[in-house]
């Protein structure tokens, strides 16, 4: 077993399984991390994971390139990016990082991990009591919620519980990277284009599973 992975799942074997949406939110807002984001549950997941790895690993990890996104969230003996997969998903893929950063990390350390919470979630009521309360929370709707609902009245369900079912450990490597799947981003405000992302398609993961933890 990879010695990252063996300290890791000493360390998150002990994670809480079920997520209280008002409640993560609460506790991510008192540790000033994304709380104002609307998949809190993907970011609680992330400050759960650095709260207990902070002492045995550096983080962040590495940085690669100009993008914000190349920082990796830490690093052992490879670089390692947390997630989270709703496994009730009609879309069987997840966007991962930036593939030029993601190929360093992978020439540099000669892998790069993943490590992945597959979640199953629950979502709000049609009132959207929970979206209400979130938006309360923030001091509003913010400028990018009221242009969008200028574009269209669509708005996404919020995630209120998760229970998190298992935990996936991957490592993306010079032979198995070619079946990752490329993520076009488009441009940005200044019309350059934003720079690729390696995709992970879910049907192709025993390419890159190596160990997991799984909670009753």
């Amino acid at each position: 077993m990879h010695r990252d992975i063996r300290i890791s799942k000493d360390l998150l074997l002990n994670l809480p399984v079920h997520w209280d949406g008002k409640q993560s939110i609460l506790e991510l807002k008192d540790a000033s991390f994304n709380w104002q984001q609307m998949e809190w549950w993907s970011f609680y997941f992330e400050l759960m994971c650095i709260q207990r790895l902070k002492d045995h690993f550096q983080i962040p990890g590495d940085h690669f390139g100009k993008a914000k996104t190349a920082c990796f969230d830490f690093k052992g003996e490879i670089n390692w990016d947390l997630k989270a997969k709703a496994i009730r998903s009609d879309d069987h893929r997840s966007i991962l990082n930036d593939k030029a950063a993601m190929d360093q990390s992978v020439g540099t350390c000669g892998a790069h991990g993943l490590i992945i919470a597959m979640c199953d979630v629950e979502y709000n009521d049609l009132d959207r009591t929970f979206q209400k309360w979130h938006d309360e929370l923030k001091g509003g709707k913010t400028k990018y919620m009221l242009e969008r609902e200028q574009r269209t009245s669509i708005s996404r369900y919020r995630k209120t519980k998760t229970d998190l079912q298992e935990i996936l450990f991957l490592l993306v490597t010079q032979e198995n990277r070619n079946y990752l799947e490329i993520h076009h981003q488009g441009c940005n405000s200044t019309g350059k284009p934003r720079p690729p992302q390696y995709m992970l398609n879910f049907d192709s993961i025993e390419y890159f599973l190596v160990d997991r933890l799984v909670f009753s």
